[in-house]
């Protein structure tokens, strides 16, 4: 299946169904009068996200989505039948932007997560609504109002809880594919990822998702190469795992140029806690691995971890971090979670 994280489709809400004009007439019955019934409700325009659903690819064979327009009213005061709502399924993780993309309008992080975002038309009233004293038989009935319609844009950001990010051929799609099943294109040239993969890794007893994107490279924030547009798949991420190619001749610039187009990019991913590794150590001997060891660490004022993709060197040390880390921080977030119920119940609010 064709990765696909963007996609621009046109969606309406179905029309409500317009009044009737109707009177009774029966024999024996001296006082007939109107009986028009009133139109029925249009479709809303509803979208799910969807668990089993990881790329948008179906939005590039349709485009176009209406709901249902609601039914005429009609004779014995008998209502439309409602239209029936549009429910357009996506993946999870997909943000609803409106057409020029400055704003988000619904963000779809959770399974099974609905929101509304067009509603229908309400029906038109008939001539029953507009009997009275001085008109007794009207014969007048409203339409169904129009529904509104938009162009918006759909973009998919992986949900994943770390982030694999670096220069082309850094290693990261090795890496992947020796701490998950995942099987990403591996071969010895720049950018063959083309588009993101996930896949499931484990340490210990504590799983966690790995989202490997394609590389970045210095002006990626002004298009150069593929760009930065997949570098919104790690927006959700915890943790980002920065591999640095130990064969480089610089590893400090290396890595500060990746650093720079996370920050150019904004975001937050500049903040975002980091893990660094100095990658493909088994081509180094000792004193070169242990010198761009020490230059990186200057750089990057944090530990740095020696790894190997090949032979697996520090790789279990790599996962057990990023399990510590994350642990901690959903820890974190339960207490968080925990203080703002126990501080609501203490005010008296009720469950």
């Amino acid at each position: 299946m064709k990765f696909l994280d963007q996609a621009k489709i046109y969606v309406k809400a179905g029309n409500g169904g317009n009044g009737c004009v109707g009177f009774r007439r029966e024999k024996f019955v001296e006082f007939g009068g109107p009986d028009g019934g009133d139109g029925g409700r249009g479709g809303s325009v509803v979208f799910k996200a969807a668990h089993n659903l990881n790329t948008l690819i179906d939005f590039r064979y349709q485009q176009h989505f209406k709901a249902e327009r609601g039914a005429d009213g009609a004779g014995q005061n008998r209502t439309g039948r409602n239209g029936v709502d549009l429910v357009i399924k996506v993946p999870i993780g997909t943000e609803i932007l409106s057409e020029d993309r400055e704003n988000v309008l619904a963000d779809l992080s959770e399974d099974n997560q609905q929101v509304l975002l067009l509603k229908g038309g309400n029906g038109g009233f008939g001539n029953t609504h507009f009997k009275g004293p001085s008109n007794q038989a009207p014969d007048r009935a409203n339409t169904g109002l129009i529904a509104p319609e938009m162009w918006i844009w759909l973009r998919l950001k992986l949900i994943a809880d770390v982030g694999l990010i670096g220069l082309p051929n850094a290693g990261k799609s090795t890496f992947l594919a020796a701490v998950t099943r995942a099987r990403p294109k591996i071969a010895g040239y720049p950018f063959t990822t083309l588009y993101p993969n996930l896949g499931v890794a484990q340490a210990e007893n504590f799983e966690f998702v790995i989202a490997d994107i394609p590389g970045l490279i210095e002006g990626a924030h002004e298009g150069a190469g593929l760009g930065d547009r997949f570098l919104g798949h790690v927006e959700r991420c915890t943790v980002l795992l920065h591999l640095v190619d130990g064969t480089q001749d610089d590893v400090a610039a290396t890595y500060k140029t990746v650093r720079e187009e996370l920050k150019a990019y904004g975001g937050g991913l500049d903040r975002k806690k980091e893990i660094v590794a100095l990658n493909k150590c088994d081509a180094l001997d000792e004193e070169t691995q242990e010198k761009k060891r020490q230059a990186l660490s200057e750089a990057c004022r944090k530990k740095v971890y020696i790894h190997s993709g090949v032979s697996g060197h520090g790789r279990n040390e790599i996962l057990r971090k990023t399990a510590i880390i994350l642990e901690d921080t959903r820890v974190s977030e339960s207490d968080f979670i925990g203080d703002r119920g126990e501080g609501s119940q203490a005010q008296g609010w009720s469950p």
